[in-house]
């Protein structure tokens, strides 16, 4: 299995048949390297978006197209973007476990907002969402962007998931000590990876005080597209 970060929430995971993009936001993003678009798509099979802020989601609808893959996620703005831009959507809700071949998706709950620009202002984009995702024997906790939840606790109990890619940076989710917080009340990592941090200047910088606060977890600073195997 491997991981590989595409900047701010973005992620490659590489797991059993699959090649999975996680909000793969690359047109945009200043901590991509644009020039490395074709490299971190290539061979991908379907995309997973979290929630419709374009920080998460712009890039969707043209890799979709350019690659002819299905984007899984929350059930109204997938079966609108099915309807209206023709792509291959597979729109599901919370609770719900749909497969990608030979790995399953279960999305769970977040606590954040979803929307997607308008010519009128925001428009509604469904909820937000986190993911767990198994394959290869393992499970991996995507938070998308939330806050600390109790629910954390009933997902572990559901899932025990050994690997937790956690938002971080603050401002708009949590950060780097509710991360924390989170990772040692509700669950039993052995590897956590943050994310949703170093993008802009008002987001956390560094993963020091998650990794002073987790002294039995693997934290792992993700570096652009550099691989983790996990």
């Amino acid at each position: 299995m491997k991981l590989i970060w595409l900047g701010h929430s973005g992620f490659r995971l590489e797991i059993a048949d699959q090649v999975l993009l996680i909000d793969p936001w690359l047109d945009g993003n200043p901590a991509f390297p644009e020039d490395r678009k074709g490299e971190a798509t290539a061979g991908a099979t379907a995309i997973v978006l979290t929630h419709g802020h374009g920080d998460h989601s712009s890039s969707t609808l043209a890799i979709a197209k350019e690659l002819s893959i299905p984007v899984y996620g929350i059930y109204d703005l997938i079966s609108w973007w099915s309807e209206t831009e023709g792509i291959e959507g597979i729109g599901f809700n919370k609770g719900g476990t749909v497969m990608a071949g030979d790995v399953a998706i279960t999305m769970v709950n977040a606590l954040h907002s979803s929307s997607i620009g308008g010519v009128d202002g925001p428009q509604y984009a469904g909820a937000e969402a986190g993911y767990m995702i198994s394959g290869e024997g393992k499970t991996i906790y995507v938070s998308g962007d939330t806050d600390v939840t109790a629910d954390m606790a009933i997902w572990n109990d559901l899932h025990a998931p050994e690997i937790g890619i956690l938002c971080a940076g603050g401002w708009f989710t949590m950060n780097m000590s509710r991360a924390a917080y989170a990772a040692e009340k509700f669950f039993n990592f052995k590897t956590v990876i943050p994310c949703h941090y170093k993008t802009f200047p008002i987001l956390e910088q560094s993963a020091e005080a998650m990794i002073e606060a987790l002294p039995d977890v693997d934290v792992i600073e993700p570096e652009v597209m550099v691989a983790i195997d996990l």
